[in-house]
């Protein structure tokens, strides 16, 4: 079993993708499939993304084994008030200063459950949890 635990800092913008891209390249040495990788690469992406626009930061932790990927995105508050409509594409609460970035369409979460086999999300005033998976060996 590999584990491994990323930091992400609250609004930190200037490093906004840094840790999916060190999680990308991580996982290429491992040699999973193109096609998988780029899914995982994307949901992680998007996880981080919303992490640093919406919470006060957190920590992404990453668990492989010969069969599963699994990444859990935890944060610290504010939580999402209503996360069936955080699930509707399109729908964002992103600040002006995300949007000044290019951030906050309002695709972040659709995305990624739409790239991971499984997706649960759970959210209080005191923070989200997002976990997703993958098989990397069918």
């Amino acid at each position: 079993m590999i584990e491994q635990r990323y930091t992400i800092g609250h609004a930190d913008y200037a490093n906004a993708g840094k840790v999916s891209s060190q999680i990308k390249s991580f996982l290429k040495q491992s040699g999973l499939d193109p096609t998988l990788l780029r899914r995982i690469a994307v949901a992680c992406y998007e996880a981080e993304i919303n992490m640093i626009i919406h919470s006060y930061g957190g920590e992404i932790t990453l668990a492989m084994d010969e069969n599963s990927l699994d990444l859990n995105f935890k944060d610290n508050g504010p939580g999402i008030p209503d996360v069936e409509k955080a699930m509707t594409p399109g729908w964002s609460t992103a600040s002006d200063k995300a949007r000044e970035f290019g951030f906050g369409a309002g695709m972040g979460l659709p995305n990624i459950k739409r790239m991971a086999d499984t997706f649960e999300i759970q959210s209080t005033q005191s923070g989200t949890h997002v976990h997703i998976a993958f098989k990397v060996n069918e």
